[in-house]
């Protein structure tokens, strides 16, 4: 069945020392995979979290305006709060694609190397 997983590799991995760890935490390699990734998640998490709390503040002291109907039954408050699914939707998607192209390539060297003991 195509759903199995495979059996365990029989070679066993080379654990590396603390020292390596160390090591590669100081290395340039390391430095730039940690610059890659705080310079994406950080000013998203900035931006959605002021996004979410401009909703909570338009929720609590702009109720005229949240209430405002654009059409039917729909009015700005059930518009904005839709949107705060979707945007948390788009980041896990920017994020998922962001980190398959830049930090995974990068890990997985860093991984190997320290793995293989190169």
């Amino acid at each position: 069945m195509a759903t199995e997983t495979p059996p365990p590799s029989s070679t066993p991995k080379r654990l590396p020392s603390p020292g390596e760890f160390t090591e590669v935490q100081a290395s340039p390699e390391f430095g730039e995979l940690r610059r890659s990734y705080r310079s994406f998640a950080f000013p998203l998490t900035i931006a959605f979290i002021a996004w979410y709390l401009l909703y909570v503040l338009l929720s609590n002291y702009a109720g005229d305006f949240m209430g405002t109907k654009l059409f039917g039954n729909i009015n700005v408050a059930l518009v904005l709060g839709l949107a705060q699914f979707l945007t948390t939707f788009l980041i896990a998607w920017w994020y998922a694609r962001h980190a398959a192209a830049k930090l995974d390539p990068k890990a997985e060297a860093i991984k190997s190397r320290m793995e293989g003991g190169a």
